[in-house]
């Protein structure tokens, strides 16, 4: 794993439109960091209201919403996209844990197929911004870190510790094969974290989720973070 992502932070790439410099070459770092070939070249997912751009191997997900206008079609190719008009609006960062020859069995049922395509984004630690300032509901400002360091073993509890309690929560209900894993967001941060392993699943997820391992951040913007 590089420490590529230490001085930079992702969150000021929040808002940049896709033809921006240092978006091609934050793609770019990523790329020469990864072995396989044809890194920098996306899956694009093109709607009308939203583009997705997939690098699987770089464990990453674009969401780009259009502005000024601009409807994109479906089917199209990175090459037809009206870049400067298309403005990122949230990053999803992937941690995909090899798989042990046990789990062959037909486990993959109960995880979306389009992760089982993304690899493990490949900077460790990925480095966080919090927010400075968040108040409890007595208006009194709780202590918390001015960043977080996420590593691929990092767990919900780390999490909590570092974040405070979730704003928003979900998933875990039902039977561990067909639910989804557990997931929390801190609207103020602009983060939302899924949490994968046996322990996300399951009537007794939240119980155990203090010990499930992120599977997916998504970094989105958030009023009370600065990233223009």
């Amino acid at each position: 794993m590089s420490t590529l992502s230490n001085p930079f932070n992702i969150r000021d790439l929040l808002g940049s439109h896709l033809s921006t410099e240092n978006l091609t070459e934050y793609i770019t770092s990523l790329s020469s960091i990864v072995s396989t070939g044809g890194t920098t070249v996306p899956e694009v997912k093109s709607y009308p209201d939203a583009v997705y751009l997939n690098y699987f191997a770089l464990g990453l997900s674009l969401l780009f919403s259009p502005q000024n206008g601009y409807k994109p079609t479906t089917g199209l190719k990175l090459a037809d996209l009206n870049k400067d008009n298309l403005f990122l609006d949230s990053i999803d960062i992937y941690n995909i844990p090899k798989r042990k020859s046990s789990d062959s069995r037909s486990k993959s049922s109960s995880v979306r197929s389009a992760e089982l395509a993304f690899s493990t984004h490949p900077v460790s630690p990925l480095r966080l911004k919090l927010t400075a300032e968040i108040k409890d509901k007595d208006d009194k400002i709780l202590p918390r870190p001015s960043q977080i360091d996420i590593h691929p073993h990092t767990i919900g509890k780390d999490f909590v510790e570092c974040f405070g309690e979730p704003d928003r929560k979900g998933g875990g209900a039902g039977p561990s094969s067909g639910s989804i894993g557990i997931w929390c967001e801190w609207s103020k941060d602009g983060v939302m974290v899924e949490f994968g392993g046996d322990e996300a699943r399951g009537p007794q997820a939240w119980e155990r989720g203090k010990d499930a391992v992120w599977k997916v951040i998504t970094v989105f913007s958030s009023k009370e973070v600065d990233w223009m």
